[in-house]
């Protein structure tokens, strides 16, 4: 498997594009479900750290995420970007879901299909979404699909890369990352730590053969999330937006390289 090689000015000009459709997303009102969720709180902020320096574009997360999730094969939910190499490092940039924490596909979508849980994991409502795709053009990650065919047969990364944990999602939505929410709450409901007990933790943290991935609860400084960003410098794709992603990342080590360490500006 190869990793989509994408240039610096080549991710620029999506993030460009996305900015038009996040500034429409900013304007609009919150949807029912979303004000809903956000008089509820919990103890529990998730987030996600990837190491690029350990990242090998490998593609184990997204086989693991395809498996887990009963993801069609025409679908990622996690896509690996190559960059630009730095020297002799390659340097790969993968995209799950943002997580935002100011989520222009919640603001923009006309029927609550999009909703924010109190631990900041934004979720769909499969059987509210009507298709419009509204979300996906908002959003400024790239992190959504529409379903354009029913999926049906045999997943062809099951068994290798785990079983399904969710029901397939139906022809015309829009699907995408949720930190594998199914095992996190099925994890603390067991006394499980999400990021500590691989039952608890997302499928493509636990596929990541280096290690490359992390995850666990910024509310907790002793979680393996928080001590990461607390002893290395971060950064947060396009920060500038005001969108607050949950998902960080480590630059490559000891580089000052633009395509690398101001990849937050991409």
């Amino acid at each position: 498997m190869t990793a989509t090689t994408l240039k610096r000015r080549d991710f620029l000009k999506i993030g460009a594009a996305g900015l038009a459709t996040t500034a429409v997303a900013a304007g609009m009102t919150r949807k029912q479900h979303g004000a809903a969720d956000t008089a509820e709180t919990s103890p529990h902020r998730w987030a996600m750290v990837i190491d690029q320096s350990k990242c090998t574009g490998c593609e184990y997360c997204t086989m693991a995420c395809r498996a887990n999730n009963d993801v069609s094969p025409d679908i990622s939910w996690t896509r690996v970007i190559q960059l630009e190499s730095e020297g002799t490092k390659d340097v790969f940039l993968p995209i799950p879901c943002m997580q935002c924490g100011d989520a222009p596909c919640v603001h923009i979508c006309p029927v609550s299909a999009n909703y924010q849980r109190p631990d900041g994991i934004v979720m769909m409502d499969y059987d509210r979404c009507i298709g419009c795709r509204y979300c996906e053009m908002a959003c400024p990650y790239g992190a959504r699909s529409f379903n354009w065919e029913t999926f049906e047969g045999e997943n062809p990364a099951v068994p290798t890369w785990g079983q399904p944990e969710v029901e397939r999602r139906p022809r015309g939505v829009v699907e995408k990352c949720s930190f594998c929410y199914q095992r996190i709450d099925r994890g603390l409901a067991q006394g499980l730590t999400p990021g500590v007990d691989p039952a608890a933790t997302p499928a493509c943290v636990m596929a990541c053969p280096t290690g490359a991935r992390m995850f666990g609860d910024l509310n907790d400084p002793n979680s393996i999330v928080s001590q990461a960003l607390a002893e290395n410098p971060s950064y947060r794709l396009r920060e500038d937006l005001g969108t607050d992603p949950r998902v960080y990342y480590l630059p490559v080590r000891d580089t000052n390289k633009e395509g690398v360490t101001c990849s937050n500006n991409a």
